[in-house]
């Protein structure tokens, strides 16, 4: 089964907790998809990614672009796995994909500080328990660090 983690963001955005996981997981040689709810977030998600860091960007693109496949890290609105990712991260309340057990890993970023964030990721929690996935919590502390909660 696959392995699903919920990252409680509470001390920072996701702008600055994504670029992060994702440099993580190429670093451990998977290609990467992140899915999103809204137009608004992909395209500032895919500006973002090219400019977060001064000494570093993300190569990627979208799931509209013809070399999508090639692509290291790929922004999608639906739930299509053009580049064969091993690791898909879900920002915006995003559906876990119908083909969940084809990643190595999910990773569910949602906002603390929102309370419709904090009751889809717990639905989605439920979600993922039923259909016999790994789950973990991780939660951010005073620091910024990630705790695994359970």
């Amino acid at each position: 089964m696959t392995e699903i983690l919920f990252y409680h963001m509470q001390r920072q955005p996701l702008e600055n907790v994504l670029p992060n996981l994702v440099e993580r997981s190429l670093d451990r040689g998977w290609q990467a998809a992140i899915q999103a709810a809204t137009e608004e977030r992909l395209q500032a998600l895919d500006d973002h990614l090219w400019t977060y860091s001064d000494e570093s960007f993300l190569p990627h693109g979208t799931d509209r672009e013809p070399d999508a496949g090639s692509q290291p890290v790929v922004l999608t609105l639906r739930d299509v796995n053009p580049n064969t990712a091993s690791i898909r991260f879900l920002v915006e309340g995003a559906d876990l994909p119908p083909d969940a057990n084809a990643y190595e890993r999910i990773c569910i970023l949602f906002d603390g500080t929102d309370q419709d964030a904090l009751l889809r990721a717990r639905e989605q929690w439920k979600q993922a328990k039923e259909a016999g996935h790994t789950v973990a919590y991780w939660q951010q502390d005073d620091s910024g660090r990630w705790n695994k909660k359970a």
